[in-house]
């Protein structure tokens, strides 16, 4: 006897799919399509300061293990794309960042 499947407009492949792939908001799996019913979430990262943007990806990482494993799929595609601005602004901010020696990989 099989199993029925969901139909809920996702990609089919379980653990062979990444979050960001079953997300509808998400083009091609890699980058995020671009879409202008997707309203801002939260204040723009540009404008919060040095102080405020730490926090804000704190408390995102705080909450990624529990968003991945049960929030809803709107929810994590949220949760992803939130971090990705919050990620991308600090990056811009910190182009020369400090690299720690010990996280390095011997190759």
């Amino acid at each position: 006897m099989t199993a029925s499947r969901p139909t809920d407009g996702f990609p089919p492949g379980g653990t062979e799919v990444s979050p960001e792939q079953r997300m509808p908001l998400w083009g091609d799996g890699r980058v995020a399509a671009a879409n202008s019913d997707i309203e801002p979430l939260g204040i723009d990262p540009a404008e919060l300061t040095e102080e405020d943007l730490i926090r804000e990806m704190e408390s995102l990482h705080r909450t990624r293990l529990d968003t991945l494993r049960h929030a809803t799929d709107s929810a994590l595609a949220t949760h992803l794309r939130r971090t990705a601005e919050l990620e991308t602004e600090y990056l811009a901010r910190h182009p020369g960042r400090e690299v720690d020696p010990n996280r390095l990989r011997e190759g």
